[in-house]
């Protein structure tokens, strides 16, 4: 049985953040037109975590905290993760996600199958 739409779109969204950023579960499933989708994100990055390719520690709740409850990728292998690549993250999990947050420039959201009025939106909530 082949991925889902939006598994793929998931995974192509985080492989675009770049070391050393982070986004929230909720930017992602902006970012893969599916607003208020945080949840399944964070289900797609479980799932998917363990390919070698897919950097799931760069994703974050939108407060800031690393907050994954799953035994195999745990909140201090995260923190462990973000810290190699020169994130600031608190004693109790917290990151600037502002300092941090990765903002995709249009053609990076042209690049996800997103139509114009809708990168508009996303462009408007991020990097304006």
């Amino acid at each position: 049985m082949g991925e889902s739409k939006f598994k793929q779109k998931v995974i192509k969204a985080v492989r675009m953040i770049p070391y050393g950023q982070v986004a929230s579960y909720g930017q992602i499933a902006l970012m893969v037109g599916i607003p208020r989708a945080a949840i399944q994100v964070g289900w797609v990055l479980h799932i998917a975590g363990d390919d070698g390719k897919t950097p799931w520690w760069r994703v974050i709740n939108n407060a800031g905290r690393i907050s994954t409850k799953c035994p195999e990728h745990t909140p201090l292998l995260q923190k462990e993760l973000l810290e190699e690549e020169g994130v600031e993250v608190t004693g109790k999990l917290n990151i600037d996600i502002e300092k941090y947050r990765f903002r995709p420039a249009p053609d990076i959201l042209r690049g996800l199958e997103l139509d114009e009025r809708y990168i508009e939106q996303v462009i408007a909530k991020y990097l304006i």
